[in-house]
């Protein structure tokens, strides 16, 4: 059993990009292109929902360009694409990034408590301080330093879960006999004062109904893990070393205890790329005929967005240059320069690497290699689950559904059925009480 899954069962979710997570997965000859298509979005939340997943996970960006990842250059704001799959899907969670650097409290909190209700408990939301600065030009901001971003990240999820106490549980009780709309003495208005955000003013919305949406946590830098370890639910972190993910996974774990929380509160699931096929060999032309297809501008971006520095002056066939520590990506740029030195990779191979998966665990092999390479993972507490990065949509992702699924439920490491409807039963989250509540306890006995 993993440490900090009590069930003994791994969390799956599904990390999804429109045109597939390697740069080329557009263009396979069985992939779906992606762009904003709502009817391959609701064919993967569907299919997700089949396969007993806890989580549909979207990222977001700001920007677009000739050069930038396929699925960047045109998608759907996170959080109107899953309101309109909350109506097509009863037991998936639904998952949205959305930034702390370039965002107000009360928008955010409004907007994940208005889907947790439209989803009858099943929002999630990951919390990101926004790393590329191209991000911020788009807004006419100076973008603001790696420490400050998290400073900034700890104040605004703070505000927020503030927000979402706004109302006690059962506040709106709508009397029609007695004229009473909610109960008096239910509203707490929040009087935040911060350095970055000041919010005045209660959330005109009920209490959630999972008490407050699911927090889904990306960064693994030390002020990313010290963020995670005080707010987060979920953290999604890339590690593709076994070691780093089981030292990545107790170490943070580790940190829990400062803020009075148990493993179980924190959920730990590294991406994963499996790239299937029936057989190894198989799997492995299915990488290579992916990589033949690579534009290596675009390649170039992605590369060049997580090392933090331009790389199109380098030689692709070259060594992977010595690089200055980047301000925005951190953790993955050291990540990914240690591999590089680890396993002796030119820079074209590195690129290779991160067209596909980013610094992600990948594993290319049989629905078999897949499944051994999760349940190692799983049983020696590298991982609480995986999200899941497909290379292109759908059938990738069918393939994991139709003939992984099924091996991890045979070796009873994942469900069968759903444990609940809302995302923090699946998850096996309390779910939390308001903070007026507590105080109002504690002052009765």
């Amino acid at each position: 059993m993993a440490a900090g899954n009590s069930d003994g069962r791994m969390r799956l979710g599904v990390f999804v990009q429109a045109a597939g997570h390697h740069v080329a997965g557009w263009r396979h000859p069985d992939a779906i292109p992606g762009g904003p298509d709502l009817a391959l979005m609701r064919h993967i939340a569907t299919t997700a929902e089949r396969g007993k997943f806890d989580l549909f996970f979207l990222a977001d960006n700001f920007t677009t360009g000739y050069a930038e990842h396929p699925s960047s250059i045109g998608k759907f704001e996170p959080l109107t694409l899953l309101s309109v799959l909350s109506a097509h899907t009863t037991h998936l969670g639904l998952a949205a990034t959305a930034s702390t650097t370039y965002a107000e409290p009360y928008h955010t909190a409004r907007a994940f408590a208005s889907l947790d209700h439209l989803s009858a408990g099943r929002a999630a939301w990951n919390v990101v301080t926004t790393s590329y600065p191209k991000n911020g030009a788009v807004f006419g901001k100076q973008h603001p330093p790696h420490a400050e971003r998290y400073a900034m990240a700890a104040e605004f999820v703070e505000a927020c879960k503030l927000l979402w106490d706004s109302w006690d549980d059962g506040a709106f009780v709508m009397d029609k006999a007695a004229g009473t709309f909610v109960r008096p003495g239910t509203l707490h208005v929040p009087e935040f004062e911060g350095t970055y955000f000041t919010v005045r003013g209660g959330l005109n919305l009920p209490r959630c109904p999972q008490g407050q949406p699911v927090i889904i946590q990306a960064g693994s830098s030390a002020p990313g893990q010290a963020l995670a370890a005080k707010t987060a639910d979920v953290v999604f972190t890339a590690q593709n070393s076994f070691d780093d993910a089981r030292e990545f996974h107790r170490g943070l774990k580790a940190q829990l205890a400062q803020h009075g929380r148990g493993e179980d509160a924190l959920k730990i699931m590294p991406g994963l790329m499996p790239i299937i096929g029936r057989d190894e060999a198989e799997a492995r032309a299915l990488f290579d005929e992916l990589n033949r297809n690579l534009d290596m501008k675009q390649a170039n971006t992605v590369l060049s967005d997580r090392l933090g520095t331009d790389m199109s002056g380098y030689d692709l066939d070259g060594p992977v240059p010595v690089l200055p520590e980047s301000d925005h990506l951190k953790s993955r740029s050291a990540l990914l320069l240690a591999t590089a030195r680890r396993e002796g990779l030119t820079l074209r191979e590195l690129c290779y690497r991160v067209a596909a998966a980013r610094g992600h665990l990948m594993v290319v092999g049989s629905p078999t290699q897949v499944a051994d390479t999760m349940e190692t993972w799983f049983r020696e507490g590298a991982a609480d689950g995986f999200n899941l990065m497909p290379p292109f949509f759908p059938g990738q992702f069918d393939a994991f559904v139709d003939q992984v699924v099924p091996i991890l439920q045979a070796r009873g490491l994942f469900r069968r059925e759903y444990e609940g409807t809302m995302l923090r039963d699946n998850l096996g989250l309390a779910r939390p009480s308001s903070r007026y509540a507590t105080a109002m306890q504690g002052a009765a006995g």
